[in-house]
């Protein structure tokens, strides 16, 4: 914050107080001007001149990052006949003569001197040096490769788009949900309507779930808009994301593609708004703010009367529940384009392979399978969606668990460094060669991670090339997008990846998926356990047979008869949807209420529990004074430890009213105030992640 003295106020009406610091201000210098403003004692005083309009009050912003520069080296047409110049100092002369400027790095290179020469030329007054701004920005400079009038629907393509248009044509702010299978050709509709919506004068953002599926994304919408596509998301540095954000703003990019963040780009004049993959829970911020990309996407459709599109094969119970009663407008795509058959989905029970012997795990008929498709030259992906190799070892002798020192986890061992990782804090060290408490030597690892799935391929198929994506393999920059490359030119036979793999991808050569290890996501006590596992099962299925060759599917399970696998493995989101609303109004969970999460956080666990428990207290007394608002109270409970801190939370099932809102900032009000409340963090969340 500064404040400053404007040229011209007024000083009538003054109490001697305000009369007194006014008279200081005036004579006082720069600092003593900071430091009259900062005193504790003045504060009341200055906000009093400030209201008063004497104070001008200006918010200062620091930029994180700057703009990026670069030297460059011109000529300035001084005569040097008369001058005695050095070889070095004349190449440079003949290369500025020939390009008429370069930098000075280009100079350095191409003329084999160093720095110094190019500073004496200039202070000679025979060159000129100057700084001019260079972007970051990596979709600057692509180009279009591809025609969008190459693009041909479908009949149920062209209706869908037509009736989506439509919406467009009115001139109001629309939402509409697209459901369609996977293969059905949603993307190409996107690509017209943005196409549409461009051509009306008129920019658009298409927002995707994860960061592994931008470069596909961008790379097909960069071949159609060329440079007019700008890129948003935490895989970028604050450099890239700042020249980005520059060329939006100065108006040269009219399509933005991106993660959540991407909601946010500063566009005028938005025709539509895309959400691919709507119902994944990535994007909902859980960090502060906690925000939902599709909350922020209506009110930008509100204010630019744009359509927001929220598309999906496994819309969210929300969505969903929105196009059935009419709040959203409804488009469905259940035929694969081209006539594209859905892939053959076969459930293998896994507990009739261990009863035959095999306790491994891959089953036979996938293993078969796996054969078939080597010889055949087709290619292949597995699910598992658990990173490492073993993920649990502990002591045969105590029972004690190799554990993360800093949160409540077991730590996960990853062969590839001999070492014991946390997935949450990131802390690591080598495998312990004995049991830390009793100095026992047997120390038993369990679980499967891809690290481990990737050694069994290799070991069941020496000759096979296996590509494994997961977040150990694709730290650096760019990996995403040189792996999927790599697979798409059938450099791979086999991916193994979690479920970064699953979703929007599009490899005309994979004919055979297979999913391991799924029972743990039904069963991980998360209400909305059931609906991730259906549509993480939907999805990595709908990978396969995506070209011309049909493709096949393989759900091991040791619950073959899981209602959930089966219609995920029909692609039945219908039936699902039904049957799982029926359990959901049962136990009274959204879309039938709202969910509100109170976090509580500290070093010190008593804190945390006493801070919890006297919260609920007070909200309880709120709720029974308040009998109109119906709110169902779960708690508090202890989360355990994550980085040295202890969790507790309180669980509110509730309608997000705003007389609802109202009492829960009453209570938050009171606990800001209270010294129980001084060592612990806290926070209220609608309808994030509550497990």
């Amino acid at each position: 914050e500064k404040y400053t003295l404007p040229d011209r106020y007024s000083a009538d009406g003054l109490s001697d107080s305000e009369s007194a610091l006014l008279t200081m201000l005036k004579l006082a210098g720069k600092k003593e001007f900071s430091a009259l403003i900062s005193k504790p004692e003045n504060k009341k005083t200055v906000d009093n001149l400030t209201e008063k309009g004497i104070l001008v009050k200006t918010e200062l912003i620091k930029r994180r990052i700057g703009d990026s520069t670069e030297r460059i080296v011109t000529l300035t047409g001084a005569d040097t006949t008369e001058m005695n110049l050095s070889p070095k100092q004349k190449a440079v002369i003949e290369t500025l003569s020939e390009a008429g400027a370069a930098s000075v790095k280009e100079l350095c290179y191409l003329c084999g001197v160093t720095e110094s020469v190019v500073k004496n030329l200039a202070a000679k007054g025979i060159a000129e040096i100057h700084e001019e701004e260079t972007s970051r920005a990596v979709s600057e400079n692509a180009v279009s490769t591809a025609k969008l009038s190459d693009i041909v629907f479908s009949p149920l393509q062209q209706e869908t788009y037509d009736g989506i248009k439509a919406l467009m044509d009115t001139g109001k702010p629309q939402c509409a949900l697209l459901h369609g299978i996977t293969g059905s050709g949603k993307t190409s509709v996107f690509i017209k309507l943005i196409e549409y919506a461009r051509d009306s004068g008129r920019t658009a953002i298409l927002m995707i779930p994860e960061i592994s599926l931008t470069p596909q994304t961008v790379g097909k919408f960069q071949s159609l808009f060329g440079n007019t596509v700008a890129i948003i998301h935490s895989g970028l540095s604050l450099g890239q994301r700042a020249d980005e954000y520059k060329r939006i703003r100065r108006g040269e990019a009219k399509i933005v593609i991106g993660t959540r963040s991407a909601v946010f780009a500063p566009l005028e004049n938005i025709g539509i708004i895309v959400m691919d993959e709507e119902g994944e829970h990535t994007y909902k911020s859980e960090m502060s703010p906690r925000y939902h990309a599709r909350d922020v996407a209506k009110q930008r459709c509100f204010y630019h009367n744009a359509l927001l599109l929220l598309a999906s094969a496994t819309p969210s119970f929300d969505s969903y529940t929105n196009a059935l009663s009419g709040r959203y407008h409804l488009f469905e795509m259940n035929q694969r384009y081209s006539d594209a058959k859905l892939p053959h989905v076969k459930m293998i029970d896994m507990r009739i392979e261990a009863e035959n012997g095999n306790r491994g795990n891959f089953s036979e008929e996938l293993l078969c399978e796996l054969k078939y498709n080597l010889e055949k030259g087709e290619q292949s992906m597995l699910l598992l969606n658990r990173r490492g190799y073993h993920t649990y070892a502990n002591c045969i002798s105590c029972g004690a668990v190799v554990e993360c020192p800093n949160c409540s986890v077991p730590l996960t061992y990853h062969k590839i460094n001999d070492s014991v990782i946390c997935h949450i804090c990131g802390f690591h060290k080598a495998m312990p060669k004995a049991c830390e408490k009793c100095g026992s030597n047997y120390i038993y690892q369990s679980g499967t991670g891809t690290q481990r799935i990737e050694d069994e391929i290799k070991e069941y198929f020496p000759n096979a090339r296996v590509l494994r994506m997961d977040a150990d393999t694709t730290m650096s920059k760019f990996s995403y997008e040189k792996r999927f490359s790599e697979f798409r030119n059938n450099e791979y036979d086999i991916m193994v990846g979690t479920q970064m793999i699953a979703k929007g991808l599009d490899f005309e050569n994979v004919t055979l998926v297979g999913v391991l290890l799924i029972d743990r996501s039904l069963y991980a006590g998360d209400y909305l356990g059931y609906e991730k596992t259906f549509s993480l099962v939907t999805q990595v299925v709908g990978r396969s047979g995506r070209g011309v060759k049909e493709g096949r599917a393989f759900i091991q399970t040791f619950t073959p008869d899981h209602y959930v696998l089966e219609l995920a493995a029909q692609q039945n989101y219908k039936e699902f949807y039904e049957q799982e609303s029926e359990v959901r109004k049962a136990l009274i969970f959204p879309p039938y209420c709202d969910i509100c999460m109170v976090g509580f956080s500290s070093h010190n666990e008593a804190a945390v529990r006493t801070a919890a428990e006297k919260f609920f207290a007070a909200l309880k007394a709120e709720a029974d004074r308040a009998r109109d608002i119906p709110v169902i109270m779960l708690g508090p409970t202890m989360n355990g430890r994550i980085n040295n801190s202890y969790r507790a939370k309180i669980i509110i099932k509730c309608r997000n009213s705003s007389p609802f809102r109202d009492m829960l900032r009453r209570v938050m009000s009171m606990a800001y105030k209270d010294t129980a409340f001084k060592d612990v963090n806290f926070f209220a969340d609608f309808n994030g992640e509550i497990f």
